[in-house]
């Protein structure tokens, strides 16, 4: 963990992923802005390194594109979910969190 990236953060991170309801996404972006945080690839690294117990599945791109060496898994979590993934890519429209 770098310097920069506390407990805090961290905590705050995962806070907001467990607000995003089943059934809806939130971006990146959206959570980065929420948690103060210039990048929403600090979002990725604090959930690829302290999210496996969060549903880190309902975290996608702002394009909603799954990334290749997940889109398996979580196209499965978030159908169960009852959220529409057509080639890849989940429906924006349909399934952003605006919370």
């Amino acid at each position: 963990m770098s310097p920069a990236l506390t407990g805090e953060i961290v905590e705050r991170v995962r806070t907001l992923v467990e607000a995003i309801p089943p059934g809806q996404v939130a971006t990146y972006g959206s959570i980065a802005q929420a948690a103060g945080l210039r990048s929403a690839r600090t979002v990725g690294f604090i959930l690829r390194t302290d999210g496996s117990d969060v549903p880190w599945h309902r975290v996608v791109r702002a394009d909603g594109v799954l990334p290749a060496h997940l889109a398996t898994k979580q196209t499965a979590l978030l159908t169960a979910e009852g959220v529409i993934v057509r080639d890849g890519r989940v429906d924006m429209q349909a399934h952003r969190f605006r919370g």
